[in-house]
């Protein structure tokens, strides 16, 4: 089953791949007093609802989903974690990473046809990992990683923006992360029974109909259930919450103003947004394996615009 909110936040199951059918009334009785806590009210009751949801889906009345406003299909989870440093880089590292995460402001959520913006922030680089996300579906403390899976209610794609290279040292990932906007997801969420191997998905990402970004989901460092395990035995995840896997750093690239980015997980759709940069800056149309590859161990430099410096 797949989730999603359209127009002014009307929940829809999509039937097929162009059609949705609205389930607003089938939903109506969860107490809640905007989409945020409907979906997340939905996500914690949904075994009970699955048998509406379903006869909703198969026969009700359902439109195009052409020409509608897809919106983020969770406006405002409680928490946002996402997992650090968390591939092996196509086999590349030389030892397993230790397991890490850090937060992300769950006000960085934007949707499909949304605008990442650019802040008027002095970083070396502004960009966005393509990652596979879960959403959990039962409260999870203390899980552990044999059980890990009961807790995941489904997946999406997110996109993990960040503006690098802010000072001072020790004060980053807070500045870097947890920008407005920063945080592209959608278009829907895709329930975990329509997933036959979440340890097995292609991700891909182009910037401008150019691929950028191509990896599995099989080359995680530290798999699902074990990223599960460890975030809650640091604190508690409630049904709604969003845990980011991580990404493959060597496609890694400058977004700028004009960009169109499509992030596509397979089986989870197509994740399209904008980006828009006030200040108009560039840098060059490179990846941070292309840098590797050229002898550099530094970002992409900036050529144009406010901050600019030389190579």
């Amino acid at each position: 089953m797949k989730l999603l909110f359209v127009e002014d936040f009307r929940l829809c199951l999509l039937r097929g791949e162009d059609q949705v059918v609205d389930v607003s009334a089938v939903v109506a009785d969860i107490p809640h007093t905007g989409p945020h806590d409907l979906i997340n009210g939905l996500i914690a009751r949904f075994e009970a609802y699955r048998p509406k949801l379903e006869a909703a889906l198969a026969s009700g009345p359902a439109g195009p989903l052409a020409g509608l406003r897809i919106r983020p299909p969770l406006p405002r989870p409680g928490n946002i974690v996402c997992m650090a440093v968390n591939y092996m880089e196509d086999g590349t590292l030389p030892a397993v990473p230790a397991i890490n995460a850090f937060h992300k402001a769950p006000t960085a959520i934007i949707g499909p046809g949304d605008e990442m913006v650019l802040p008027d922030v002095p970083a070396t680089i502004f960009e966005g990992e393509a990652e596979m996300a879960l959403v959990i579906g039962r409260r999870a403390c203390q899980v552990k990683a044999a059980d890990a899976m009961d807790h995941v209610f489904g997946y999406m794609n997110f996109i993990d923006g960040s503006a690098r290279g802010l000072k001072p040292p020790g004060n980053v990932f807070f500045q870097m992360k947890s920008r407005d906007t920063f945080a592209p997801i959608g278009p829907w969420i895709v329930t975990k029974d329509e997933v036959k191997d979440p340890q097995n998905l292609d991700i891909r990402l182009t910037n401008n109909g150019t691929l950028m970004q191509a990896f599995n989901t099989s080359d995680m460092a530290h798999k699902i259930a074990r990223c599960i395990e460890w975030v809650t035995s640091i604190h508690t995840l409630e049904p709604g919450d969003i845990l980011a896997t991580g990404t493959n750093h060597r496609g890694l690239n400058a977004f700028m103003d004009g960009d169109r980015v499509e992030l596509s997980v397979e089986g989870l759709g197509t994740l399209r947004f904008g980006v828009r940069d006030p200040l108009k800056r560039t840098w060059k149309r490179e990846t941070r394996l292309d840098r590797q590859r050229q002898g550099f161990d530094t970002p992409t430099p900036q050529t144009g615009g406010k901050y600019a410096t030389a190579e």
